[in-house]
């Protein structure tokens, strides 16, 4: 028996105690993007990156922007429009504090993984950030990479607030319990800012791409797309609604958290998830 098996043999047997799941975020940043062929509307596309090999977590994998909260990132001093944190504490099912975080954490990640930044310069006003290139923009964005700069004290350097109202919450997956690194992780949906455009910032990504979603779930049925199991199961479902504004105005009702089982079953081991969950091996 590998040390592994043990490892897994001890925390499905209670001997262990499995690691504790980081809050984290991801923003499934989307467009309508007009193929050469294309009348009228666009085609739904997705925004991917792939993940360095180099990567602890994931390596190789296609995801969306995202990441672990930073605890800078519940700061009451962020500034804000859209719903309230008290709100997003209802959808989210959790405190107001998390759910401050987690909001700005999904806005932050987007912004530093992508370029791309949901916020305006008002919270009494419906604009938003048309254009983020530029180098003063990517000063910014390599300062809240290597923490030097807070996400509160970047927006109140450019006298901005973040449109928490451009986010919707789409699903959480939390990691099965006898993995080493664990993430309780909230999926929000975003369409991409008219103006603004994506940018391969490099880091923690070797590749980007934007993508169908049918067309990313076919990639990985052909073993072309690496993918984690909730990326799949999110990419069918935004390929299912087919439209920006059939994923937008989808009806996501209570969002419980998802989290696969590892169990032995007849001498080997199966993930298990709750009835009705797309989670595909």
């Amino acid at each position: 028996m590998t040390s592994d098996q043990s490892r897994v043999r001890d925390i499905l047997g209670g001997r262990v105690a499995p690691a504790e799941p980081r809050p984290a975020a991801t923003v499934m940043l989307l467009r309508e993007h007009a193929a050469p062929s294309a009348v009228g509307r666009g085609e739904l596309q997705v925004y991917l990156l792939r993940r360095n090999s180099s990567m602890p977590f994931a390596p190789g994998a296609y995801v969306f922007p995202g990441g672990g909260v930073d605890e800078r990132d519940a700061d009451r001093e962020v500034g804000w429009a859209g719903p309230a944190p008290r709100e997003w504490a209802e959808r989210l099912g959790t405190t107001e504090g998390l759910a401050r975080a987690l909001v700005c954490a999904a806005v932050r990640e987007t912004f530093e993984e992508s370029g791309v930044l949901l916020a305006g310069s008002s919270p009494d006003d419906a604009d938003i950030v048309a254009d983020t290139r530029g180098a003063g923009w990517e000063a910014d964005r390599r300062a809240l990479l290597d923490r030097s700069l807070s996400f509160a004290e970047f927006l109140d350097k450019r006298r901005l607030v973040i449109r928490s109202d451009l986010l919707r919450l789409w699903s959480q997956w939390i990691t099965p319990k006898v993995e080493r690194r664990r993430y309780d992780t909230r999926f929000f949906a975003a369409a991409l800012p008219v103006g603004q455009q994506t940018r391969d910032v490099g880091g923690e990504a070797d590749r980007v791409t934007w993508m169908r979603p049918a067309d990313a779930v076919a990639g990985w049925e052909r073993g072309e797309l690496p993918m984690l199991p909730p990326t799949v199961s999110t990419c069918k479902d935004l390929a299912a609604c087919g439209t920006l504004a059939a994923v937008l105005s989808a009806d996501r009702g209570e969002v419980r958290p998802v989290e696969p089982e590892l169990r032995e079953i007849g001498g080997e081991y199966r993930l298990v998830v709750p009835d009705g969950v797309d989670y595909p091996l």
